[in-house]
């Protein structure tokens, strides 16, 4: 999974993914190629949902004394 076919997710859509990422990781049915790549893939995900938190952050902070929002980039 690329940060590319990351970028188009919310922050709600890949949490969502990286829940069941994680259930089928805990389900220990897998083979070990299989959880490798799950695993591969949580990680993304992981990264995906840090920087967008790490951008709302930042809007958060950003906020004028009129209540409005800064413009972002």
């Amino acid at each position: 999974m690329s940060e590319q076919d990351l970028s188009h997710l919310t922050f709600e859509e890949a949490y969502a993914q990286l829940e069941a990422i994680v259930a089928r990781l805990e389900s220990g049915e897998l083979t070990l190629d299989e959880s490798v790549t799950l695993y591969e893939q949580g990680q993304a995900l992981a990264r995906h949902c840090s920087d967008l938190l790490d951008k709302a952050e930042l809007r958060v902070r950003q906020i004028t004394d009129d209540g409005t929002l800064a413009p972002l980039e």
